[in-house]
């Protein structure tokens, strides 16, 4: 099964395709939609009680999100997703549905982790 990374150049970000690069959107609105260029680990109050045995211990790391993004990988089908969803917004002050879906992954794995 075939996973392709994630790069950014000249302040845009790009996914790799079994067809080449495909344009995901710019930088600065990932950055900007997640809150700036670092994200600092946290838990909230009702998971740590819901697991107690939870390690919590990187609470208070300081992410770089631009490394997040390089570290990136993506199954076929999600490039697939990707690669279906419009490039233009609806209006200046929203992300397009390409770079809105890359964000939300982007936002699951500095919440999450990635695995």
């Amino acid at each position: 099964m075939a996973r392709y990374g994630t790069f950014v150049e000249d302040g845009v970000i790009y996914v790799g395709t079994a067809d080449g690069p495909l344009e995901v959107g710019p930088l600065s609105d990932a950055l900007d939609a997640v809150g700036g260029h670092s994200w600092t680990i946290s838990y909230a109050e009702e998971v740590t009680k819901r697991h107690p045995d939870l390690d919590t211990s990187d609470e208070g790391l300081i992410i770089d999100v631009v490394d997040s993004i390089h570290a990136m990988t993506h199954s076929d089908r999600f490039v697939d997703t990707l690669a279906a969803q419009p490039t233009a917004a609806s209006s200046a002050d929203e992300l397009s549905p390409r770079l809105g879906l890359f964000v939300g992954k982007l936002l699951e794995n500095l919440e999450t982790g990635v695995s």
